[in-house]
């Protein structure tokens, strides 16, 4: 309150710390400040509740955009004021899922595939479509382009891929409008409709072989035209056999020597082809060529020596010496050999001789005969022989004639068998003669044997006495000597 003084008597604090001695402006700017505040909280308590309000009513939704998929909390009601909210700039031709007009729910997916550029080359023009065709000729059925079986569709990019959706950015499709065009070869007419740029692709787009030899007009690196006539003469295959190696090849010659020249192979000498040169080509020749050679080649050959016997009457009976000691000789032949191809086909003896004649072998043989004596059992013996020999023993009955046989018991030289009378080879020991064998006694050579051959003596008995022999033994002969013509001065021969 005021004082009559003039001065303020100070007021009660409110706040209760005694009295207010602030100045009175201060007090008043301090209330208005105070309602502007309270204006201002109350503001912010309405602004915090709408906007509390507001965040409460979004709804949280999946967006995917050509497969990239994204959460969104949105309080759009449609599909079309969320994707204009997202801030998408969308394209007739671009599809959306569910439609524009669909109201929001919470968890749903909306789906936007984005059409592809695609530039189109054709009939001499270009233009873009957009489009969601996954494959270059529905892309074409969508432009309105019909193709032919023989036109060509290149993509310029995506090459590795027929697959667009594969295909990033735009891509161009050129089609190449096929032209009919008409072959001629070996006889035949074809007419097709190609694509292909010059003549040896569109020949390789339909499938014919081509061999270097073939004459093909137009060459094959030609353009291809509307209506062009290709002609194809092919060359003949031809298989030559030379020189242990096979060369196939094809030509346009007509006689097997012009092959043989254009494939550089000559014959020389006595070289020969089969068939000949002049035989004309057929459609399959196969062509031998034997490459023919002679030579002369020499053989030796050993000449045997020959043994010559030589008697020597200053050798004894019985005795041999070598008075020359023999060589083979060399018989020499020359033969003419055919060869074909590395193969002996013929060989003819051209000559032969003797180059070195062979050397006999002189062997010199006794013929002087000294009489000795030998006392025996029986007495003393007088002999000019001695033979060693294998001696076995028969008898009549185990002679092997049979009993009924007129010749039964009977020798060769007709006497009755009995022992003293022996067997022997009559080139050996002379029928007629006499022998002494230790053991035995003095036999006469009386009988044979088909199997006394050689030094084999069979010893006759009785067949109340025989006695089995068979041993070696020495066979004295007992003179008087024989003839020297009836003498085999050479047992051993």
């Amino acid at each position: 309150m005021a004082r009559l003084d003039g001065r303020c008597t100070a007021a009660p604090n409110p706040a209760g710390g005694g009295p207010d001695r602030r100045p009175f402006s201060y007090r008043r700017m301090n209330a208005r400040t105070l309602t502007q505040g309270v204006v201002a909280l109350i503001v912010l308590l309405l602004l915090g509740g709408l906007t509390a309000a507001y965040g409460t009513d979004r709804i949280p939704v999946i967006l995917e955009v050509d497969g990239a998929a994204r959460p969104i909390l949105t309080h759009q009601e449609t599909v079309a004021a969320l994707l204009l909210d997202a801030g998408l700039s969308l394209r007739p031709e671009d599809r959306v899922e569910p439609a524009p007009e669909t109201p929001l729910r919470s968890g749903m997916t909306v789906r936007v595939v984005r059409a592809k550029p695609v530039v189109i080359h054709a009939d001499g023009r270009t233009w873009t479509i957009w489009t969601h065709a996954t494959t270059p000729n529905r892309i074409l059925e969508e432009a309105g382009l019909s193709l032919h079986p023989a036109d060509r569709v290149e993509l310029t990019s995506c090459q590795s891929s027929p697959d667009l959706s594969e295909c990033p950015g735009t891509t161009l499709i050129r089609v190449t409008r096929a032209v009919p065009v008409t072959l001629h070869e070996g006889g035949r007419v074809i007419s097709f409709f190609t694509a292909a740029p010059t003549v040896g692709q569109a020949l390789e787009g339909i499938g014919l072989t081509l061999y270097r030899a073939d004459r093909i007009r137009p060459d094959l690196g030609t353009p291809v035209a509307a209506g062009m006539h290709i002609y194809v003469e092919r060359s003949r295959p031809v298989t030559v056999l030379v020189d242990g190696k096979t060369v196939r090849t094809r030509t346009h010659r007509t006689q097997v020597g012009e092959v043989l020249a254009d494939l550089g192979i000559v014959l020389v000498g006595q070289d020969y082809t089969d068939p000949s040169p002049e035989t004309p080509l057929g459609e399959e020749t196969v062509v031998q060529v034997n490459r023919v050679r002679e030579e002369f080649v020499v053989q030796q050959q050993p000449i045997p020596y020959p043994v010559r016997w030589q008697p020597d009457p200053e050798l004894e009976l019985d005795h041999q010496r070598l008075l020359q000691e023999g060589a083979a000789g060399i018989m020499q032949r020359r033969w003419r050999v055919r060869y074909e191809n590395g193969v002996e086909v013929d060989r003819t003896l051209e000559d032969e001789y003797v180059a070195v004649p062979p050397t006999d072998k002189i062997i010199g043989y006794g013929t002087k005969i000294v009489v000795r004596q030998l006392a025996t059992p029986e007495g003393t013996v007088e002999y000019w022989r001695v033979i060693r020999m294998l001696a076995t023993s028969y008898s009549a009955s185990t002679a092997g004639t049979p009993k009924t046989s007129p010749y039964y018991g009977r020798t060769r030289l007709g006497l009755p068998m009995r022992r003293g009378i022996v067997a022997v080879d009559p080139r050996v020991i002379l029928l007629g003669s006499q022998v002494y064998v230790p053991g035995y006694g003095v036999g006469l050579a009386a009988d044979t044997g088909g199997a006394i051959k050689g030094r084999r003596i069979d010893l006759g008995y009785n067949d109340d006495d025989l006695v089995l022999w068979y041993r070696w033994v020495d066979v004295y002969l007992l003179t008087p000597v024989p003839p020297a013509d009836k003498i085999d001065y050479i047992l051993e021969r």
